[in-house]
């Protein structure tokens, strides 16, 4: 049964049982992923999942189901189990499903040409980048990663107040790690691209930068532990904003989860810094049009010039707050319940160049990876204490790599005290939202080391 042709007789079916307000929420995903190791396909994955979740008001109250099958042996259930499901939900709050915005922008985020491109080119490109990693030098001990990831996702939301939107988007990317080593020291770095073009990936240059990067980190020793500036490198950077980013949901806000309750309009940031929250950025892991719930979605100043300007916010939390959503319901699957998240959230580049943010510093550490993410900091109070590795600068240069060291602060201070953002913007493709930054300069971070 076609989906058009499913929805109809749900519609149908579901309005003689009782159900007031109806809606179909359909989400496809198809997959190619690849991995290479030594010459030879190591993984080979096609896969096409997806499902249909309803959603029905019926005495007032909102009901829920989800297939997985789009026949019509499935009909019947879904209105049997929403039906269960409202009645062991609170009758007390009036609910109703979004009737549509008056305006959508129109931007394509689907490319037949991506779509086009054939299994055996991609494996061609991660042959060739593999290959091209083992020959930058002797030193390169193995490529213990290689590998592609392709999606096309395809969601349509359809309900009976009006609503009726479909959207296709497509992506792929490429992750490279090596290993290095120099007697019996060994170090590895890990490097990926994203785009929607793939003829902009570069197999020679893809193996260049993370070859010398892993060779750069040889020598790495810890340091004397004490307050030095830092350098947050744009990997590090959005990695550390990516575990903070949860702080903006108004669902947190509202239950105490975020230290950003009652600062709207607040300064909580450095001047220089603007995190936008953008759904309409090309090659976007999170990019759309609308929203899970049919919202219209539209860039967004979160922080502008170093003031709070909003929170992210769905339609439940819009209400309670008695404002308009602004585009960031969302759900990870089919099956879950609406909650909040971000689309494309970045920290604005500006035009200073990573080389001049160090010849800036008389001492100072430039931190390039953090570990310890989800164990060493608090989301909610924003203090953080993480493993690091990156480089020693001394004398506005890089004098030798660190490694064996810990960074503590709180994220919230650390916004308020950027002294210096880069030209460099980078996305860390983490869960399901895309996080970026360019990098960071703060005038002190505890360091502890020897």
């Amino acid at each position: 049964m076609k989906l058009i042709e499913f929805k109809n007789k749900l519609f149908e079916e579901g309005k003689q049982a009782g159900f007031s307000e109806m809606e179909v929420y359909y989400q496809s995903t198809e997959s190619f992923s690849a991995n290479i190791f030594q010459g030879e396909v190591d993984g080979y994955t096609l896969a096409n999942e997806g499902g249909l979740s309803f959603r029905g008001l019926i005495n007032g109250v909102l009901g829920y189901a989800y297939t997985e099958k789009i026949d019509a042996t499935q009909i019947h259930f879904l209105i049997s189990e929403a039906t269960e499901n409202a009645m062991l939900r609170d009758a007390d709050k009036p609910e109703q499903l979004f009737a549509g915005s008056a305006h959508y922008e129109e931007v394509a985020f689907y490319s037949e040409t991506l779509n086009n491109v054939s299994a055996e080119a991609k494996i061609k490109l991660l042959k060739e980048t593999e290959a091209y990693a083992l020959s930058q030098s002797d030193q390169v001990t193995s490529v213990n990663h290689c590998g592609l990831l392709s999606k096309t996702v395809e969601t349509y939301l359809a309900n009976t107040t009006g609503l009726d939107k479909s959207e296709k988007r497509n992506i792929t990317y490429v992750v490279l790690s090596v290993v290095v080593a120099s007697g019996e020291d060994f170090k590895s770095a890990m490097k990926f691209w994203i785009t929607d073009d793939f003829s902009t990936f570069q197999p020679k240059q893809m193996a260049q930068e993370t070859v010398e990067e892993a060779l750069s980190y040889i020598g790495a020793t810890s340091i004397k532990s004490k307050h030095y500036p830092i350098l947050l490198r744009n990997t590090a950077a959005a990695s550390l904003l990516h575990v903070y980013a949860s702080g903006f949901s108004a669902d947190n806000v509202q239950n105490g989860r975020s230290l950003l309750k009652g600062q709207l309009e607040k300064r909580i940031a450095s001047s220089s810094l603007t995190l936008i929250d953008n759904p309409h950025m090309n090659a976007g892991l999170s990019s759309q049009t609308f929203d899970h719930e049919g919202v219209a979605t539209q860039p967004l100043h979160v922080i502008k010039n170093g003031t709070l300007k909003s929170y992210l916010y769905n339609q439940q939390t819009a209400e309670k707050d008695g404002v308009q959503s602004t585009g960031h319901g969302f759900k990870t699957s089919y099956k879950d319940t609406v909650s909040v998240a971000p689309s494309n959230m970045y920290i604005q580049p500006s035009d200073t160049t990573l080389d001049s943010m160090v010849a800036s510093l008389d001492e100072g550490i430039m931190v390039t990876s953090l570990q310890g993410l989800h164990s060493g900091a608090d989301s909610v109070s924003g203090d953080f204490s993480l493993a690091a590795n990156g480089y020693y600068i001394k004398d506005g240069k890089i004098d030798r790599p660190v490694d064996q060291i810990t960074i503590a602060g709180n994220f919230f201070e650390l916004l308020q005290q950027v002294e210096a953002i880069g030209d460099d913007l980078q996305f860390s493709p983490v869960g399901h939202s895309f996080i970026g930054s360019p990098s960071l300069q703060v005038p002190a971070l505890s360091v502890g080391g020897i």
